[in-house]
């Protein structure tokens, strides 16, 4: 690929946090974008994925479109969630195949395939050495048999797919909602709200001991951008920043940014997840050049001020 410039561009789960984001980046870019929404195009139906790929003619895919949550979502709904984002991949997939003129399909995994025993930090290779953390295994094997099917339609029928896992994504735009927001936003909402009602203390999950990879949804969108310009291997790729920090430190940085003083109480007979995770990078910065740019701290600054700003919107859908 040499060129963005009135190249047909489909991004499925377009109108989300990260597709958001890649779409504005893709069409800065000069990309004509088709967004792909749920409400016009459930990617669980066949044929509402093969109207998708008819409609938008397109010469590459992201596939983004994913039902998630946090460790809470997880936990309550491992069915629908190995259900649907198994099907949407299938189908996605199968389409892509089908309709035949790709330059290239990008498929986003999760860190959450990983084993949840694999030694720190992540490799590529690691990725079936182990059985995924419990609490989010049903969706972590979903993304990570799609990474099979990938190959496999590679192999056989010559499609240009590539495989790529990002760090826990965060920045302004996310979800922020209580029953299915990732750690992030959802620690930005207890601190927030403990401020303005006057609260002297909160109760956070599990012990803060679990580490875990932030990247802004920012780099998220550049470096997708540039593996689908200079990636075109089988195997799966990172996307991180390569730190890590305890969800203890993390919220400690939250709550002095957002003016909390009070007690943070951990409850730790809720889950706090896989014990670590930190990604190794450097496939991505070999293979094309990634490397992320944007600090946890102005990054976490940065999505306060949003949410603090755009509460009470309405969700992108």
């Amino acid at each position: 690929m040499d060129s963005w410039q009135g190249r047909p561009v489909v991004v499925t789960g377009g109108a989300g946090f990260l597709g958001s984001v890649l779409t504005h980046r893709l069409q800065s870019a000069g990309a004509n974008v088709f967004v792909s929404r749920r409400r016009e195009f459930d990617l669980t139906e066949p044929t509402a994925t093969a109207r998708l790929f008819t409609q938008a003619s397109p010469s590459v895919g992201f596939h983004l479109a994913a039902t998630v949550g946090g460790i809470g979502a997880n936990r309550a709904n491992p069915g629908r969630f190995f259900y649907e984002n198994m099907v949407m991949g299938l189908n996605v997939l199968e389409q892509a195949r089908t309709y035949g003129r790709f330059a290239k399909l990008i498929i986003v995994g999760t860190t959450c395939s990983y084993p949840g025993t694999a030694p720190v930090p992540l490799r590529e290779a690691d990725l079936w050495n182990g059985y995924p953390e419990p609490t989010n295994a049903p969706y972590g094997v979903a993304k990570r048999a799609l990474l099979v099917m990938a190959q496999a339609y590679r192999a056989q029928y010559g499609l240009q797919a590539i495989y790529v896992i990002p760090a826990n994504l965060f920045g302004p735009g996310d979800n922020f909602d209580p029953e299915t927001s990732h750690v992030i936003p959802a620690l930005i909402r207890k601190c927030v709200e403990a401020v303005e009602e006057g609260r002297d203390r909160i109760v956070a999950w599990g012990d803060g001991t679990p580490t875990r990879e932030f990247l802004h949804v920012r780099d998220a969108a550049r470096g997708l951008m540039l593996a689908a310009e200079r990636y075109d291997s089988s195997d799966p790729v990172n996307l991180g920043t390569g730190e890590e920090i305890s969800i203890r430190d993390l919220l400690a940085q939250i709550a002095a940014l957002v003016g909390f003083k009070g007690q943070i109480v951990w409850d730790a007979t809720q889950p706090g997840g896989q014990r670590r995770r930190r990604l190794d990078t450097s496939r991505a910065k070999d293979a094309f050049g990634f490397e992320a740019q944007v600090p946890l701290a102005e990054g976490l600054r940065e999505t306060i001020a949003w949410y603090r700003t755009h509460r009470g919107t309405p969700s992108r859908a």
